[in-house]
């Protein structure tokens, strides 16, 4: 058996017994990172941080939407799961094609309901979860001054009631948005035991 008996285990020298950490596995390095959190929490800004730092390729989930989705949004209407639908395979086709190229990409994606999530990251063991937290006050002041991005604040409320917080089990990252944008960066860096892409290394993609 490859197992070592307790018995056998125990008369080896310490210096020859086996190592319990060493049979553990470390989780395999993200190729995929999707960053997610209502409207104004600040994906676009990190998502594209995080992506020129480790030198990979950048996706914001709203260049997926159909037309019909953006024109709901602009006229203050909330989404549906109907209308959902596309827009979160699209963005999973992307991840899944990106990791048989393997290539690596920072993705954004609001991401708000756990079975929104299944979809786009699932059990992919080489997409990790980085969720933006950050409080309704602190969030609605930031959108009220965001004159190009076509989520209007009225529905801010809708997203937070939506939002269910991803759990221990969806493995995430979780950082405050409260922090300056480069220091967000490297809070996520240091949990995913990341290291910065180096001046003169390639990009992924």
């Amino acid at each position: 058996m490859d197992i070592a008996q307790p018995e056998l285990t125990a008369a080896l020298p310490a210096n020859e017994r086996p190592d319990p950490a060493a049979t553990k596995r470390e989780p395999p390095l993200p190729m995929i990172l999707v960053v997610m959190g209502v409207s104004g929490s600040g994906k676009t800004t990190i998502g594209t941080q995080l992506a020129l730092t480790l030198r990979w390729a950048f996706e914001d989930a709203d260049w997926f939407h159909p037309t019909r989705n953006i024109d709901k949004m602009h006229a203050g209407i909330a989404l549906t799961d109907e209308d959902r639908a596309p827009w979160l395979i699209a963005i999973a086709d992307f991840i899944d094609e990106a990791r048989v190229a393997g290539q690596h990409a920072v993705v954004t994606c609001s991401a708000l309901k756990r079975r929104y999530r299944a979809v786009i990251v699932g059990n992919r063991p080489d997409v990790r979860l980085i969720y933006l937290k950050g409080d309704m006050e602190l969030i609605s002041r930031r959108i009220a001054i965001r004159h190009e991005h076509f989520m209007p604040p009225s529905l801010l409320q809708s997203q937070f009631d939506a939002l269910e917080e991803p759990g221990p089990e969806e493995n995430p990252v979780v950082v405050s948005i409260v922090p300056r944008p480069r220091e967000i960066v490297a809070k996520i860096l240091e949990a995913l035991k990341m290291p910065a892409a180096r001046a003169d290394a390639v990009p992924s993609r």
